[in-house]
């Protein structure tokens, strides 16, 4: 008992944030996680619907038992009964040997199907037979298995109104709406953001190092941004933040963020009595040049041939200044 309480205060723990809207679903999510039902997760992309169907599993009797994620878009037609089922060895040309699918690694545990908007019309069949008749076949097998896996879903868009236009079979939509979950976008629980900023912060400081703050204009430029890619996209940012920042406070450039309307110029400024002219000079072209390169490298999503192109230099030219400020290609990468 003392051990499920404190998974359960470790699950809860994630769920970081006080905003009403988003309060709802984490007391939603407490109460349906006794039950064993179907649960469909809806909300925007970088809302953290995995992190909920994650808390659902945790927070359940199926705790003990596999959480098996699985992204229904790189389910393509000719392997779907074979990724979900699993097949026995001869079912087809090349099953040189036995495999448990997805739904047998689950075991008694949790089957997590992000993405379901993306199953096509045979996907949604197969499904729709598991979750209707609680049985499976393995291909290449002619018994009957029983599953006692709980079913949770996720998409980021309206299931209803694909049902509406005939892209989405309405008996397997109600299938998988027995619960559900609709996670509020960020920019409608903007009194979080200071919370995450704080979480992501310290959890991606440079290790052994003081984690900078953020100057009023930083603060600001944070609270005022949409965030369309939401929660995702603020943690990404301020990631970014992180490597750039030099001495002194995050500012909005090294977030990736313009400033504030009516803030003071964000930029670096050295015009400092105690340092010489040339030493100004060399603090303020170095600053330059990182923020430069931080910028057109992130808006290429990390491609450095792009950004040697949108930079007019020659793409090995702009891999030696990358290296030469510590930046990562890499880091900059979009995220879905």
């Amino acid at each position: 008992m003392a051990e499920h309480n404190q998974q359960r205060t470790h699950v809860l723990a994630k769920l970081i944030g006080d905003a009403p809207s988003f309060a709802r679903v984490r007391d939603q999510l407490i109460r349906l996680s006794e039950s064993d039902a179907t649960v469909l997760i809806s909300g925007e992309t970088g809302t953290g619907k995995e992190l909920m169907a994650r808390a659902v599993h945790y927070l359940s009797s199926k705790a003990g038992f596999p959480f098996v994620a699985v992204n229904c878009a790189a389910l393509p037609d000719a392997l779907l009964e074979a990724e979900l089922f699993g097949h026995e060895r001869g079912a087809f040309t090349d099953a040189h040997a036995s495999r448990q699918g997805l739904l047998a690694q689950a075991g008694n545990g949790t089957l997590f199907l992000d993405e379901v908007e993306c199953l096509t019309p045979r996907g949604q069949g197969a499904l729709l037979r598991v979750l209707h008749d609680r049985t499976f076949r393995v291909l290449g097998s002619s018994v009957e298995r029983s599953v006692n896996v709980r079913f949770v879903a996720a998409t980021n868009v309206d299931l209803g109104d694909l049902v509406r236009r005939g892209a989405f079979r309405a008996d397997l939509f109600y299938r998988l709406r027995v619960l559900w979950l609709d996670l509020p976008a960020l920019r409608d629980r903007r009194e979080d953001i200071p919370l995450l900023t704080h979480h992501f912060q310290t959890k991606h400081a440079r290790r052994g190092g003081a984690v900078p703050g953020l100057s009023a204009a930083a603060v600001r430029a944070l609270a005022e941004f949409d965030w369309p890619g939401n929660v995702r996209e603020l943690e990404n940012a301020i990631t970014r933040a992180l490597h750039l920042v030099d001495d002194g406070p995050i500012e909005p450039h090294h977030l990736g963020l313009p400033a504030p309307a009516g803030a003071a110029n964000a930029a670096p400024r050295f015009a400092d009595e105690r340092l010489s002219f040339k030493e100004s000079k060399r603090r303020l072209v170095h600053a330059f040049e990182r923020d430069y390169l931080a910028r057109v490298i992130a808006e290429s999503g990390g491609n450095v041939t792009k950004a040697a192109l949108a930079a007019r230099k020659d793409r090995r030219e702009l891999g030696k200044l990358l290296k030469k400020h510590g930046l990562n290609a890499k880091d900059f990468a979009r995220v879905g």
